[in-house]
């Protein structure tokens, strides 16, 4: 197992303490010890919804700064389709293309783009007669990292292509070489990103060896400077992606884009999503065809690094796309290999108790349901811990005590006095003047 790289990050010194995050965190992989949170690397998939929740602005994504794109001789800026919807009033994507290249970019190369042809070959895919089905997207790494370490028998309908992120630096640096004779360390692909999972995707991407992004930057970075940009920029012919790529900003875009079917379900919100893989777990939906999750509300348009209202976000897109083609980009020969997984993924048993055999493993299990069992099953989060089942499971690990149930220290501390004859503490916790 390779070691874990984060795009979110504890501000320990902001933190102060609340459990907030810690009831909110898909994978429990947030406690709270000694009055500040901690996060485990190993549980983490960088949803982004700690950074979402927290009240004290704790949690803090990691992103490179605009200054990246003077790293390289010929700088490409890969917009996500949900920057379109972030501005007012605009009428012609073009403008915000060309603006682009005003921050420093030489060239630009829209991610719809790569969506359109990611949609072309899930087509191809989904046409197969050996497909285990339903198929789930992989388009948002949160989802397919959450897959990855709580759903191992998903991991197979997972769809083995790369998502749209990752094609379109393949592409566009493809196309940047043949044109530029540049050689390859000289061509910067840096992604225009919604949410901070992308950076993980980037230093670790699930499918690929390598990801061939080499920067990340964020929407609201991007954003100010292109207001000023825009209302001095001449709109050139940029834009070469349609409705079906600009609709992967929103959740329900991806799979309304296969066209080929109807068997479909879209969910977003990261509640909604683990609903609906424990369902597709038990074997619930196996009447679909394919399955896309997004781990934002909304869908991408409701990312952390995103600057307006998701659903302002989808209206502005809705009328973005109306008099666009339906598509603009198709999967040809030599884009197959570009397109698909270069390795399988593989499930990490991250959540479970550990121990050397099977044996251990079982004896710990019987362990925790025996310590829940002597637990109040509050699920309070006093403790420092989302459940009384996770501080079962910290006990059994060593990494927790029965002595930080507050629940039981108290009855612990009533008893006392009551074999002491002091008259036990209001239910307030408070003395009785």
């Amino acid at each position: 197992m390779r070691e874990f790289f984060h795009s979110v990050t504890l501000d320990r010194d902001k933190c102060k303490g609340c459990i907030n995050c810690i009831k909110r965190c898909p994978t429990e992989a947030i406690r709270v010890r000694d009055g500040k949170a901690a996060i485990s690397p190993e549980r983490c998939i960088d949803c982004g919804e700690c950074i979402r929740i927290c009240p004290h602005h704790a949690k803090q994504p990691i992103y490179d700064p605009l200054s990246v794109i003077g790293d390289y001789k010929y700088a490409i800026a890969l917009p996500a389709p949900s920057l379109y919807a972030q501005f007012n009033n605009l009428e012609d994507t073009d403008l915000l293309l060309t603006s682009l290249r005003g921050l420093g970019f030489a060239e630009v190369f829209e991610v719809a783009r790569a969506a359109e042809i990611i949609s072309d070959a899930t087509r191809q895919y989904l046409a197969r007669p050996d497909v285990k089905k339903p198929v789930i997207s992989s388009a948002c790494p949160a989802v397919s990292r959450l897959i990855r370490v709580r759903f191992p028998e998903l991991v197979p309908n997972v769809l083995p292509l790369v998502a749209p992120v990752e094609l379109a630096p393949r592409l566009a640096k493809r196309e940047a070489a043949r044109r530029t004779g540049l050689p390859p360390q000289d061509i910067g692909a840096i992604f225009i990103s919604p949410c901070p999972a992308k950076v993980t995707a980037m230093r670790m991407p699930i499918g690929s060896e390598k990801s061939e992004l080499d920067a990340v930057v964020a929407i609201k970075d991007v954003y100010p400077k292109l207001l000023h940009l825009m209302k001095h920029t001449d709109a050139q012919p940029v834009s070469a992606s349609g409705r079906i790529g600009m609709g992967w900003a929103e959740s329900g875009g991806e799979a309304a884009g296969l066209i080929s079917t109807e068997r479909y379900l879209a969910a977003d919100g990261i509640e909604n999503v683990i609903k609906v893989l424990e369902d597709l777990e038990d074997e619930k939906l196996g009447e679909l065809d394919f399955v896309e999750l997004d781990a934002c509300a909304g869908g991408c348009v409701g990312g952390v690094l995103t600057v307006e209202n998701p659903y302002i976000a989808k209206a502005k897109l809705k009328l973005l796309r109306r008099y666009l083609p339906v598509s603009r980009n198709h999967l040809v020969a030599d884009m197959n290999e570009l397109a698909a997984w270069d390795r399988p993924m593989e499930y990490q048993p991250v959540l479970e108790l550990g121990g050397s055999d099977a044996s251990e493993s079982f004896a710990r299990y019987s362990e925790m349901q025996r310590l829940l069992k002597a637990l109040p099953g509050l699920d309070c989060g006093s403790c420092g811990a989302p459940t009384c089942q996770a501080l079962a499971e910290d006990i059994v690990k060593g990494v927790g005590s029965f002595d930080d149930c507050v629940v039981l220290m108290r009855q612990r501390m009533e008893a006392v006095l009551r074999a002491l004859s002091i008259n036990p503490l209001p239910d307030d916790g408070k003395k009785e003047n």
